[in-house]
């Protein structure tokens, strides 16, 4: 039988808690690196209680305590749970380290749970004070035995139970908690690096993007818009879409670059078929530079193996080859139907279904190639006047703002300030 979430299935609230306990992930397994994982998950942490004055922070071996002081237990919590690093989230009871205040507080815990008759359950206590005068052991047993007295329906599994009362007697309090809440987990954000994602309007790219972060990536964005054929609902859009991952992320630096100049000089060349090709590589070339210029290491696309053409095998090696950085594709091998559903998880789906056209979208030929020959390519882009010197113009004209989850995104500096009320690009 799957165990309960306790508050859940009740229906009850967790603002009875005074504490948030928060369990780190699988990042704790890195051995030498695990200080350096844990100050930077404190440190995110942090900046999430910031504005809840009151909260303070206790950090100890692989958990931090989130001591409330009377702030508001449930906004915290829908917070935390977005933490990447963090993998379970505790409302804990704190009661002074007595065993008739435990014993108290253990019996009302279980009242506010209201479990079903037939509902199974143990208590598992762990003694961290060892001047406190009873033992883990018997700390089970004194527990257990009034909360058997007073709901006699409950009865006692400690293999599997659906309800789990845990006690941990420190010198200052007692913590009392039963909850464990799933969060995101992964790895702390930038503990791995930083990449480059291309932003599209779509469904793939943010979850990809959430995936990179969750795996310890700091991502910045970049997206490409063709005025006047993108609309400004394309492009807010797509800042929309920026703002959600950066719920995630604190803040999301979002790069919009310009490829009208780009994008047409692929017309009127005979090889439509090839458009779509040319347009990703292009793509990768300009971010690339991009990526150079910020210091990131690697680019992330939200590809899925065989979703369309520009995706089967032939056209992803032909189309990586545009770019020596490593060219990460969290997706490549989930399912549509798999992306969709995270894409709904993190709250980006129905922002990307919004009908608004892309440069992706644009002079999309009929019948593209899923098959591109990569010395044909090639000839094609040496052949292009002036292609070299569009692809670096437009890498010289991106806008960059930094969003946020407040919607105050802005831009970088003060050139690019100039260029967001530019009404040619917007």
């Amino acid at each position: 039988m799957k165990p309960i979430e306790p508050a859940r299935l009740a229906g009850t609230s967790i603002e009875y808690a005074d504490m948030l306990l928060l369990r780190f992930g699988e990042f704790t397994l890195k051995g030498k690196n695990r200080t350096r994982f844990e100050k930077t998950m404190l440190r995110h942490v942090r900046e999430i209680v910031k504005p809840y004055s009151k909260a303070r922070l206790l950090k100890e071996y692989g958990r931090i305590y989130v001591e409330l002081n009377g702030e508001p237990a449930q906004e915290l919590l829908e917070a935390l749970v977005k933490v990447f690093g963090i993998s379970s989230i505790s409302p804990v009871k704190a009661v002074r380290p007595a065993l008739e205040e435990i014993v108290e507080a253990s019996l009302r815990f279980i009242e506010m749970l209201n479990p079903e008759p037939g509902t199974t359950f143990k208590v598992n206590a762990r003694r961290v004070w060892k001047d406190f005068p009873y033992g883990s052991q018997e700390m089970n047993r004194l527990v257990s035995a009034p909360i058997l007295k007073a709901f006699q329906a409950l009865s006692v599994d400690v293999r599997t139970p659906e309800l789990e009362l845990r006690v941990e007697v420190r010198e200052q309090q007692a913590y009392i908690f039963c909850e464990s809440i799933p969060a995101v987990g992964g790895f702390p954000l930038g503990t791995n690096g930083k990449a480059m994602l291309l932003l599209s309007g779509g469904i793939d790219s943010p979850v990809a993007a959430w995936s990179s972060m969750r795996r310890g990536l700091e991502v910045e964005c970049v997206h490409f818009f063709s005025y006047p054929y993108t609309s400004r609902e394309a492009r807010q859009k797509v800042v929309d879409l920026a703002r959600v991952l950066s719920r995630y992320a604190g803040k999301i630096r979002l790069h919009l670059v310009p490829f009208t100049e780009v994008q047409t000089s692929f017309a009127g060349i005979g090889q439509d078929n090839l458009m779509v090709t040319l347009m990703r590589r292009a793509m990768l070339r300009i971010a690339t530079t991009l990526a150079e210029r910020e210091g990131a290491l690697a680019l992330i696309t939200g590809e899925s193996l065989g979703q369309v053409a520009s995706q089967t095998l032939p056209s992803m090696n032909v189309i990586g080859r545009a770019t020596e950085l490593p060219l990460l594709r969290p997706l490549v091998m989930m399912d549509k139907a798999e992306i969709v559903d995270l894409a709904q998880q993190i709250g980006t789906y129905d922002l990307s279904i919004l009908p608004y056209e892309d440069c992706c979208t644009l002079f999309l030929p009929k019948s593209p190639t899923t098959n591109p020959n990569l010395q044909i390519v090639e000839k094609i882009e040496a052949t292009l006047p002036g292609y070299a010197d569009r692809l670096a113009e437009a890498a010289a004209k991106v806008i960059t703002v930094e969003v946020t989850p407040h919607g105050d995104e802005r831009p970088a500096d003060e050139a690019d300030l100039i260029a967001t009320v530019n009404e040619e690009w917007f």
